[in-house]
């Protein structure tokens, strides 16, 4: 596995650096393991910019001007939510490329809508935001290994989208 995250790293970080572009991430669940799958690759500083890691409801708002009153209406675990997420996070950073995610990693914290290994992405590019969610099982460790996978993943995939259509 972690094979899978250095490659899945490395893949985005060619990917951003022959465009010229810079990544920020925005973690809750994964407490900044898409930051430090990153940087495991030498000479990530030429493709990323920086990394917030905002578990709390508070730090989201702080950090990444998430508003109060859509945590408390739509829940920190949700697509409005991951969007602000990447959308405060490239206003806070000169980068071009955001990386946001929010779920629940286990074992406790799920709901009926929201079980646990319920997790919300977003990426984020030139004003334009994607948002998808995925549920992961397995027990804590294995979701948020998931889930760092998944960003990566997904923002490879969405960044060579948006960069055919521009």
């Amino acid at each position: 596995m972690i094979e899978s995250l250095y490659v899945r790293a490395e893949t985005l970080g060619r990917l951003l650096e022959q465009h010229n572009l810079m990544a920020v991430t925005a973690e809750s669940c994964t407490g900044g393991g898409i930051a430090s799958a990153i940087t495991d690759i030498a000479g990530s500083s030429a493709w990323f910019q920086q990394g917030y890691v905002t578990y709390s409801n508070d730090a989201k708002s702080q950090l990444l001007a998430v508003d109060v009153q859509l945590l408390q209406s739509c829940g920190a675990v949700s697509s409005e939510v991951v969007e602000a997420m990447a959308t405060g996070a490239l206003l806070a950073s000169n980068a071009d490329l955001a990386l946001a995610v929010s779920g629940i990693a286990g074992p406790g914290g799920g709901s009926a809508d929201k079980p646990v290994g319920t997790v919300w992405f977003a990426c984020g590019f030139m004003g334009d935001i994607y948002t998808k969610k995925v549920h992961f099982s397995g027990d804590r460790r294995a979701v948020r290994a998931a889930a760092v996978r998944e960003a990566l993943t997904l923002g490879e995939s969405y960044l060579k989208q948006r960069l055919n259509t521009v």
